[in-house]
């Protein structure tokens, strides 16, 4: 069994004190690659660095929502350079949050419109933060036009996961769907088509039922694995081949070796 952490911030200081045994434990666990997206512009370098130093480790490259501050304009030129120079495999991660109060809702919009059509005009796929603005998400993701990818951490609704769905956007299902008062989201991704799901750990954080308020890591994946499964009523190693091949189709990763 072959599994993708198709969201895990491996290159975080908080990996910093023991990030070659991390990576060990999620090889041992089947956890042989991981999607590694990019928070903001500084620690891009350090990113691209973790990513050639381990192997299975595929780097995004974005401006993250969440950190509006430390972003520049010039940062959007700038991402540009790194896609043409790097080919990641996805843009990312950026979005939309309308949770955290005092972020500029327009400047957001700039930086997230910006980094769709990057996403757009190098045909990569891109990693959506929507916290509390799923619905904004898709109407950008409309304006745009000709875009594919996936909605990190999906907190929304049957309604929002099938337009998602026709959209060509795939759920990134994490830690969250382990804790059984999680009805909302254990709902969708009971009953939303197999090809829609993609499993995640967002590393260091979103920690599972079972590691509740410690770091998170990608072995961990197999708390959500079997979660899953068990909601969709099929077997774990069925579940893992085929969110392995909906990763591997998105970010046009290796085919897994058998």
């Amino acid at each position: 069994m072959q599994l993708v952490d198709s969201h895990c911030h491996f290159d975080v200081a908080g990996f910093d004190d023991d990030r070659a045994e991390v990576h060990a434990r999620a090889m041992a666990a089947g956890v042989t690659r991981q999607v590694v997206p990019a928070i903001d512009a500084a620690g891009w370098p350090r990113l691209k660095q973790v990513c050639m130093q381990f192997p299975g480790l595929y780097p995004a490259y974005g401006l993250h929502p969440m950190y509006l501050e430390a972003h520049r304009k010039e940062n959007l030129d700038e991402l540009r350079l790194w896609i043409e120079r790097e080919r990641p495999v996805a843009v990312g991660e950026c979005g939309l949050d309308f949770f955290i109060e005092g972020l500029d809702v327009d400047a957001q919009q700039l930086y997230f419109d910006t980094q769709l059509r990057l996403a757009r005009e190098f045909e990569l796929p891109v990693i959506i933060h929507a916290r509390r603005a799923v619905d904004a998400v898709i109407a950008s993701i409309r304006r745009i036009g000709g875009l594919r990818g996936v909605i990190h951490s999906f907190p929304g609704s049957q309604q929002q996961a099938a337009q998602l769905h026709g959209l060509g956007f795939l759920l990134g299902i994490g830690g969250p769907v382990t804790y059984e008062r999680a009805n909302k989201l254990r709902s969708v991704v009971a009953t939303v088509p197999l090809d829609q799901l993609l499993l995640e750990t967002d590393a260091p954080d979103q920690p599972g039922a079972s590691h509740r308020g410690q770091r998170n890591e990608p072995a961990h994946l197999v708390e959500a694995l079997d979660v899953v499964a068990g909601l969709r009523g099929m077997a774990r190693e069925k579940l893992a081949a085929v969110t392995t091949f909906n990763a591997e189709r998105l970010f046009g990763l290796p085919s897994t070796v058998p």
